[in-house]
């Protein structure tokens, strides 16, 4: 017998009447459930609405804070576990903070994106006078050493500069963290100086052992630099941010740095100008290969100590003449020691000292890194004769600081010390070229919460010259200070 088949176009009566009344009654029960939904879902106000939400904020604030504590928790128990191991001879965990070998999976979740600054005014008052474009902060090479240069004493000052505004970012990316960072300040320098303009601070990428960009630079130890208000802060330490190529390893309480830095040349004619004010006027720094940094630090309870140490070439050469001649360059080099000591419940006690020779560029204020020489120097220089063995030479250059930073309580704390720079002068440099300067502060600071800070500083500074000319200055300053961060609205 032949099967009936139905087309597929058409529809066999006994399935089709079965279905439409399946259909009708899911219909039905879908209808009335829908109505007893209608009747029984409760309806919000927009009061109820905008609670909910602000306890739904409060929660995810809350997960999100719990997630940070558990990744800092776990931070410091590998620290701990690397402490233990170093002292037992056993080999360190990597850990997962960005700059180590070790993160988190390469598909783990997460990630961070923070905008982060301060708004700060500064009052300062100042008895003395400095170079108008530097008034808003104390760097003693600044201070003149001619009573009336800049005008008469006294100088009422309020500035915004200090301001900053940043963001950063964290974000695992095969197997390693991914650390960004760019911010700025206020406080113009170079062509900008004395100007309320923007300045890069950072601009960098941390990947794994990977740095690069503009940060720190391997030199210095920017975690002694003192709880001062004023902006440039002790002289006598070295501290540069510069654009760089940098390589750490970290075991256990050890970490060791090398990195490739952008050179710069701070040259002084000297008396140059004086035989030939058209070559003087067209000396210029020779940067032909990057500075090399490099760094031991070791952390503990008590605190930290680093060693760094910097090798450079120091090069000059003239603008605009044949072979670009006269030209020479000298090794440069240095050797930065430095401390953090814990004492007490939160009291910090910092201490540096560096010398080198050609280092000038990396201190934060005074010197030179090349001037010139002569055997012997002609004085005074003859116009157009040139002394004999006239070359251009690197000045050797020390540093001191040591500050104490003390708490009074968790609201009031002071910070006070001493820094110092001291040149030794190369023979054919002019009599007013810089020669030593000191700096000293002394402040209280409240801190009613971690988004304000106020507070009161006595600044002193002192300048002398090659020719033994002395000026000095003091002042105070007031700061208001008002941080805030994108993790405080989340």
């Amino acid at each position: 017998m032949r099967r009936r088949t139905w087309p597929l176009h058409h529809t066999n009566p006994r399935r089709a009447t079965a279905a439409a009344l399946a259909g009708a009654v899911s219909v039905a029960a879908l209808l009335s459930g829908g109505q007893a939904l209608a009747q029984t879902a409760p309806t919000l106000s927009a009061e109820e609405a905008a609670q909910l939400q602000s306890e739904l904020k409060a929660m995810r604030a809350d997960a999100e804070r719990a997630r940070a504590e558990a990744i800092e928790r776990e931070r410091k128990v590998t620290a701990l576990q690397n402490r233990l191991n170093a002292a037992t001879g056993v080999a360190a965990v990597p850990e997962t903070s960005p700059g180590s070998f070790a993160s988190a999976p390469a598909d783990a979740p997460g990630g961070s994106f923070e905008i982060y600054g301060f708004a700060q005014v500064d009052y300062i008052q100042d008895f003395k006078r400095v170079h108008p474009d530097w008034d808003a902060t104390l760097r003693p090479s600044k201070i003149p050493t001619v009573s009336g240069i800049y005008g008469d004493d006294g100088q009422s000052i309020i500035s915004v500069r200090q301001s900053r505004f940043g963001v950063r970012a964290t974000q695992p990316i095969s197997g390693r963290d991914l650390f960004v960072r760019f911010e700025f300040d206020l406080f113009g320098v170079g062509g900008d100086a004395g100007q309320t303009t923007f300045r890069l601070r950072h601009a960098y990428g941390e990947w794994g052992p990977i740095l690069a960009g503009q940060t720190n630079s391997l030199f210095m130890d920017g975690d002694t630099f003192p709880n001062t208000v004023d902006y440039w802060g002790p002289n006598g330490m070295v501290f540069l941010r510069n654009p760089q190529i940098r390589y750490t390893y970290k075991s256990g309480p050890n970490q060791f740095a090398i990195a490739l830095e952008q050179p710069s040349n701070d040259i002084d004619p000297g008396n140059v100008r004086l035989l030939d004010s058209d070559i003087a006027a067209s000396l210029q720094g020779d940067e032909e290969i990057p500075d090399l940094t490099a760094q031991w630090r070791h952390t503990g309870d008590w605190g930290h100590f680093q060693a760094a140490g910097i090798l450079r070439r120091v090069g000059f050469e003239t603008a605009g003449t044949p072979n670009n001649e006269p030209s020479d360059s000298k090794v440069g080099w240095g050797i930065n020691l430095t401390s953090n000591i814990k004492v007490f419940e939160k009291d910090v006690i910092h201490l540096g000292a560096v010398y080198g020779e050609g280092i000038a560029s990396y201190m934060n204020d005074g010197g030179t890194d090349l001037a010139p020489e002569a055997d012997p120097a002609v004085t005074p220089p003859i116009v157009g004769v040139p002394p004999p063995g006239l070359r251009g030479d690197v000045v050797p250059l020390l540093g001191l600081m040591a500050y104490y930073d003390h708490y009074w309580n968790n609201q009031f704390s002071s910070s006070i010390g001493y820094s110092r720079v001291q040149v030794d002068n190369t023979n054919f440099q002019e009599p007013t070229a810089f020669q030593t300067a000191q700096y000293a502060s002394v402040n209280l600071l409240y801190t009613p919460s971690d988004k304000i800070l106020m507070g009161g500083e006595f600044l002193w500074g002192s300048r002398e010259d090659k020719d033994g000319a002395e000026g000095e200055d003091y002042r105070v300053q007031f700061t208001f200070k008002y941080n805030f961060s994108s993790n405080d609205f989340r």
